[in-house]
């Protein structure tokens, strides 16, 4: 079965965060860790793995991303405090 995630990266100093979608969360972490990613990533180094979220469904995962993209930076940090408090790479041991 296929999972759409949301998710949401920042750089090592935790200034900027990117909020995306994607159907494959692994491939694109290493597309994001690799500047492999989109251009905004790339030019501001946002590469760790904060936050993301899980879907069965496209719509419901592309609503997710808009309802937190249209949320304020507070409240990006409120999330991903929820669940994050030390702002984590998730991702650190997927490609070792």
């Amino acid at each position: 079965m296929k999972t759409y995630s949301i998710y949401l990266l920042t750089n090592k100093n935790n200034t900027v965060i990117y909020t995306g979608v994607t159907n494959d969360l692994q491939r694109r972490m290493w597309e994001h860790k690799f500047d492999k990613g989109s251009k905004f990533t790339s030019k501001y180094n946002c590469n760790k793995l904060v936050y993301y979220e899980d879907f069965k469904y496209i719509l419901d995962a592309i609503a997710r991303e808009k309802q937190i993209k249209a949320g304020s930076r507070a409240k990006k940090i409120e999330l991903i405090d929820s669940i994050n408090r030390n702002w984590d790479d998730l991702s650190k041991d997927w490609y070792e």
